[in-house]
């Protein structure tokens, strides 16, 4: 019935014309319904289930009256307008002309982008762009029981929704909750949901802490064009007056951002406080990369009272890399600026510049692959003593060094007929150093390091009778590094890290400074299991034997002696949200020197972690005591609404805590609320002891991809 009933319309949109249409429309109109009949000459009536299409509009009612004399369509409801896939229309009944440009609608409710509703008495739409809503009430919760406010509402005496500007006007505008009036506004302006960036106020907080008392930010998003924005957040409190800012441009090859803040205060009264911090990075065409970073501050404790920031030491950087399939060049120029209380700027090496290029040929007559690299690095401390200073035990001077480095070797692999594997390497280093301003070392030496290794493997593997698969790598490199070390200072592997990753290194030290020298056996295994149900674990461990030793590297690096310490190494991960990482050094007493461990256990609706560090005392690491240190951090979903977290560090050596916090949040599909309560327990003689709380109310719906329906409240909860 309906398909012939499909004929008869189009026949007769045929016949009389639609003029409005089609002179505006972007293909034909079509109305499908039960029943479609002629009154009179000029009447088209379609009734029961009726639906009229046009372009991206879709009405769906009980009548529709089309007088083709006066041009208007009389549509009776209940009634539903679909435009495009982010607005709906809901009315009792309406008029309009044909091409949805202008209309009335009584009992109107509009549904934009499935969040935000706004319901009035009546609803007129001008010129396709504006719809005017008059006595309106506006909300993004979810409304089961029309006797029941919901949970807040923005009501208006009349409201505008500029669809070409996506932007929501307000007169005489009330926020209420639960139908209880909190604020008012004479005029108010908001986006609609499908509007990504545009200016306005944000969501504000709350905050008290015991440093800078409580007070209020209240950030305010200016957009400055399609590719740059910039934020501005007046912090207020009865012991600061600090804005905030943020800036961001994005360009057609790059982008930057700036974030910052400055600060009068009572911590430091008379003083103005600021930091700033900015990165960057541009594609210059030809493969080549451009990078920067800053980080400056004006005091060193302004970014932990403020909790900008926990860094200690910033860096700011700007590098220029181009990385291709053979060759990688990178020059980069860095400075630091030490927060800690027991350094001095001046005497630290504050300004480092970098160059580095490595290229790789693969020679057909040799075989195996060539690499070529060499390499420029100078490090530059303020200060002008040549002499260490007497006053107290810290390094006081103003020792600056610069070394050229270059660097070939050869490198080739090889499988046999039984699964062994070999790798063979055999290359020469050339090292020009150059100190200045210090007494005790010369101004000028070099070293010539030669180093060969062969590398053998011998992979096993095996199905269980359960399907898992298992792994066994037995791994042994025999090596050997001529030369001596320079008399140049240690200024540049003064911290060794001894892992898994760099078991096969002949050279544990981080930079050419120093150098591993000698005959040396470094041996070990790795075992990885690989279950059917997602379990994947993976343990190993390995051992260096050295024909010298080695004075350079301290105590707890797990490498000083003939014989380094044993490493031992493990994974596991399940399917399930299971995983477990960890690493640890013994001595040849089993004793530890240093250990680290992380274990999580992630569900749907919770989350528990724990993260330990077990570090030895070492005066050359600067650790005159033993650090032991416990985090532990967890979230859980009660229920769809509340969510809690949790995270605490404790200084295990001390038996305090040294951090703590708990949070927690309400969310629906309209509103979120989160609450945070932390602690900082330490203390210095630039840091004290911290409380902080902080209380962020946020009305959601008006910002675009805040929807997240595992939050929304249903109507049968």
């Amino acid at each position: 019935m309906r398909a012939r009933l499909w004929t008869y319309a189009l026949a007769f949109i045929c016949a009389v014309g639609l003029p409005a249409l089609a002179q505006e429309a972007p293909g034909p109109a079509v109305l499908v319904a039960d029943t479609v009949f002629l009154d009179g000459k000029s009447r088209l009536v379609a009734e029961g289930r009726v639906e009229a299409l046009y372009g991206e509009t879709r009405i769906i009612a009980e009548r529709i009256v089309y007088d083709r004399s006066t041009e208007q369509l009389s549509i009776e409801g209940p009634i539903r307008i679909e435009q495009g896939d982010n607005t709906t229309v809901l009315a009792d009944s309406a008029e309009m002309d044909p091409s949805f440009q202008n209309a009335l609608l009584k009992g109107a409710r509009v549904v934009l982008d499935q969040q935000v509703q706004l319901a009035a008495y009546q609803m007129n739409r001008v010129n396709g762009r504006y719809s005017q809503l008059y006595k309106a009430a506006v909300t993004s919760c979810s409304i089961c029981n029309s006797n029941e406010p919901p949970l807040w509402q923005i009501r208006a005496r009349r409201v505008v929704h500029d669809q070409a500007e996506k932007q929501l006007y307000f007169e005489g505008a009330q926020l209420r909750v639960k139908d209880i009036p909190v604020f008012y506004f004479p005029y108010l302006r908001l986006p609609d949901p499908t509007l990504k960036r545009a200016s306005g106020f944000l969501i504000p907080s709350f905050s008290s802490s015991s440093i800078l008392g409580t007070g209020i930010r209240v950030p305010y998003f200016i957009r400055m064009g399609d590719h740059k924005d910039l934020t501005l957040t007046p912090y207020l409190s009865n012991k600061t007056r600090t804005l905030e800012f943020a800036y961001r441009q994005a360009f057609s090859k790059g982008d930057v951002a700036f974030s910052g803040a400055i600060s009068r205060d009572d911590e430091l009264p008379g003083e103005t406080r600021a930091y700033l911090f900015a990165d960057g990075a541009f594609d210059l065409g030809n493969d080549f990369k451009l990078a920067f970073d800053l980080e400056v501050v004006r005091d060193k404790t302004y970014l932990v009272d403020y909790k900008y920031s926990d860094k200690d030491r910033l860096d700011s950087e700007i590098a220029l890399t181009r990385t291709k399939r053979h060759s990688f060049t990178r020059a980069a120029l860095t400075g630091y600026y030490t927060l800690r209380e027991n350094e001095a700027n001046s005497t630290i090496p504050s300004l480092i510049g970098d160059f580095e290029h490595e290229r790789r040929f693969f020679p057909r007559g040799l075989g195996g692959e060539l690499r070529m690299n060499a390499g420029l690095h100078s490090h530059y401390r303020y200060s002008s003593l040549d002499t260490d200073s007497a006053d107290d035990d810290s390094i006081v001077d103003g020792r600056d060094v610069t070394r050229l480095s270059a660097e070939v070797s050869w490198r080739r692999q090889w499988t046999f007929a039984q699964g062994l594997q070999a790798s063979a390497m055999l290359g020469v280093r050339a090292d020009q150093f150059s100190t200045a301003q210090d007494a005790s070392l010369p101004a000028s030496t070099s070293e010539v390091t030669p180093m060969a290794a062969l590398t053998l493997r011998y992979p096993f593997q095996k199905r269980s009778k359960t399907g898992a698969r298992h792994i066994l790598e037995p791994v042994v490199q025999f090596g050997w590094v001529g030369g001596d070390n320079p008399d140049v200072a240690n200024d540049e592997s003064t911290r060794v890290e001894f892992d898994e990753g760099n078991l096969l290194s002949l050279s544990h030290f981080p930079e050419a400074d120093r150098q591993e020298r000698g005959a040396m056996l470094a041996y070990g295994m790795s075992w990885t299991r690989q279950g059917l149900k997602g379990w994947e674990s993976n343990l190993t461990f390995g051992q260096v034997l050295r024909e010298e030793t080695q004075v350079d590297f301290s105590q707890t690096s797990g490498l000083s002696g003939r014989h380094s310490d044993v490493l031992l190494a493990g994974q596991i991960r399940s399917s399930e949200g299971l995983s477990f990482t960890g690493r640890a050094l013994f001595d040849t007493d089993l004793d530890l020197s240093k250990a680290e461990a992380r274990a999580s256990y992630q569900q749907q609706r919770y989350g528990v972690g724990a993260s330990y560090v077990w570090l030895g005392a070492d005066a050359a690491e600067d650790r005159a005591a033993t650090v032991a240190e416990l985090s532990l951090d967890g979230l859980y979903r009660f229920n769809r609404h509340w969510t809690g977290t949790a995270n605490m560090r404790y200084d295990v050596t001390a038996e305090e805590a040294a951090e703590a916090g708990i949070g927690l949040q309400y969310r629906n599909e309209c509103v979120r609320v989160d609450l945070s309560l932390s602690r900082r327990f330490t203390s210095s003689t630039i840091l004290s002891p911290s409380t902080d709380m902080s209380l962020t109310v946020g009305l959601l719906g008006f910002n675009a991809g805040t929807r997240d329906a595992s939050y929304a409240r249903q109507c049968r909860d």
